[in-house]
């Protein structure tokens, strides 16, 4: 039973680190696959529907049927003409000469003349009345019909006939040609009558005329006929009708849709390979990701996501992008984390002194002690109010950042009005008022511009915060120094903010921009600083793509003269 839950137990831990979304087959390869296959299709069908080869075939044949029938119909007129007289209804006019064609000579001429070819000739008298048939033979036995046999194919079954399955499947396809029934097809008997076949028709009017018909079982075939005119003087004395079977039109047309098949059967093949090929260089590491950023998002541990940085593409770009988003956030909730903690541990001091004050003022009978305790309480309150106000404000801080737009900042008047600010105002218009003042600044020359790339407001917070440090550390009647260089190697303006006060000691000068790390001066009441001013300032900078660091002034025997804060911003230029 133990075993059991175990099993059932790593199978639900299966089940939950697996993508909700997952799918036997991907979506998007699908979507590769179709759109490739789609084009294909599209040109396989364009090529199917093109018809100027076949028309062009088809109108090359006729060409060469019409030729044959004017050669017939030469000989014809020439060999089986004879000439009556006839009586006309005017006496005055005497005896007319018509020209008639002999139907036994006409009929042994078709005859001779279908043993020279595979055309099938017929021949029609100016009435439309059958003369001649090159498939019918006389003779002393009676009237013999020829009748061509259809070809033996190998493979051929009982269930299709002749025909194979390839022969049905090429069929099946569109064809650029759309024929007429032949005449004959819809008869049981062939047509002795000429008016039956619109050739012969056109061609008892004295005009050539061809056309390509379907035939055969499923009008899978294709019949050529021509026809005509017998003529002499103009006068039209029969019509020669030739017919050929157009399985050579047929075949080819056939073979080149077979011919397509096989080309798209190729493409569709390659197509296939290479949509597999390119599914998986996108949709697979794609999924990867996806199922990592899942992993990631359920908070399990070992979550992380794939690098594929050396695809140098875009899934490499968002493989990057993701990474780098992971780590921000990792270090995001470990920041949160220790700020949460930080917190709670510079909160519970003052509410643990307040708790022991309170306590011990309602046991204690002695006023002056109650007043001191009533001082002491009053001290943490105010403790515990500058603290929440400075986290308020340091918790705020990366989400202001990330909205405000950075803009064009001019440092020149930035420092100059700030340090103005810490000097009353009827000092900075007295005439000892250089003397007097708090914060001395050395500016570069005028024509030097000092702008940076970042947010007025925010700068002018970190100058302040850097500026209310010194003068905390400083003695009362010495100067605070502010002063500007240029670091044309690494292209950014430092700016220094220089005390005269004791120095941060060699092991505290990284800890000192540590979230409440508080290095105060002797005499200064506790409490008093929140110990957040130095890390809101590094934030500040480091959201700028800038630096800050700390180190100590010290004289030519190695002696701690004071502290110098140096910020390093990017130059505009």
């Amino acid at each position: 039973m133990d075993l059991l839950s175990q099993a059932q137990l790593k199978r639900l831990l299966k089940l939950a680190a697996t993508p909700a979304r997952q799918r036997w087959v991907s979506r998007l390869s699908l979507r590769i696959f179709a759109v490739n296959v789609m084009a294909l299709v599209v040109l396989a069908f364009g090529l199917l529907y093109i018809s100027r080869y076949q028309q062009e075939l088809v109108a090359g044949e006729l060409e060469s049927l019409e030729r044959q029938a004017s050669i017939y119909a030469g000989a014809l007129a020439e060999a089986a003409r004879y000439s009556s007289t006839i009586k006309t209804p005017n006496p005055a006019l005497g005896v007319m000469v018509k020209d008639s064609l002999s139907r036994e000579r006409t009929r042994n001429m078709v005859r001779r003349l279908g043993e020279t070819t595979v055309n099938r000739i017929r021949v029609f008298s100016d009435e439309g009345r059958m003369m001649g048939d090159s498939d019918i033979l006389g003779g002393a036995g009676g009237i013999i019909r020829a009748v061509p046999l259809p070809p033996i194919t190998l493979g051929q079954g009982l269930l299709f006939g002749n025909r194979s399955l390839t022969d049905i499947a090429v069929d099946m396809l569109p064809s650029g040609l759309r024929l007429k029934d032949y005449p004959e097809n819809t008869r049981k008997k062939p047509s002795r009558k000429g008016g039956d076949y619109p050739d012969v028709a056109e061609a008892l009017e004295g005009r050539i005329s061809s056309t390509a018909w379907a035939s055969g079982q499923h009008n899978r075939d294709i019949m050529l006929s021509a026809a005509v005119p017998i003529q002499h003087l103009k006068q039209v004395l029969g019509v020669v009708y030739v017919t050929r079977d157009g399985a050579t039109i047929a075949e080819s047309i056939r073979q080149m849709k077979l011919d397509i098949i096989k080309l798209f059967m190729v493409a569709l093949a390659l197509t296939f390979i290479l949509s597999i090929y390119l599914a998986a260089g996108i949709a697979r590491p794609l999924k990867r990701l996806a199922r990592a950023a899942e992993q990631v998002r359920k908070g399990m541990g070992q979550a992380e996501i794939p690098d594929l940085t050396g695809r140098r593409d875009e899934i490499g770009d968002l493989s990057l992008a993701l990474r780098d988003m992971t780590t921000a956030l990792a270090a995001r909730l470990d920041s949160i984390e220790r700020f949460a903690a930080d917190v709670a541990h510079e909160l519970k001091n003052p509410l643990t002194s307040l708790r022991s004050a309170f306590e011990t003022v309602q046991m204690v009978k002695d006023e002056e002690a109650k007043l001191k305790l009533t001082r002491i309480i009053l001290h943490d309150m105010q403790r515990m109010d500058r603290l929440i106000s400075d986290i308020s404000a340091a918790s705020r801080l990366d989400a202001e950042l990330s909205r405000e737009n950075m803009g064009l900042v001019d440092l020149r008047p930035l420092l100059a009005n700030l340090a103005g600010s810490y000097t009353p105002p009827l000092d900075r218009v007295s005439d000892d008022g250089q003397s007097k003042a708090r914060v001395l600044i050395d500016l570069p020359p005028e024509d030097v511009v000092v702008i940076v790339h970042g947010l007025e407001g925010r700068l002018a917070q970190v100058f302040r915060n850097l500026i209310d440090n010194a003068l905390s550390f400083s003695p009362p009647d010495v100067p605070v120094r502010i002063r500007i260089s240029r670091d044309n190697v690494k292209r950014q303006w430092k700016i220094m903010v220089e005390d005269n006060g004791p120095g941060i000691p060699d092991a505290k000068l990284a800890a000192i921009f540590d979230r409440f790390y508080s290095e105060r001066p002797e005499g200064e009441a506790f409490g008093k600083h929140s110990g957040l001013g130095l890390s809101i300032a590094k934030q500040i900078v480091d959201a700028h793509k800038g630096s800050i660091y700390a180190e100590n002034i010290t004289d030519e025997t190695g002696v701690r003269k004071g502290a110098r804060f140096t910020v390093a911003l990017n130059a505009l230029g």
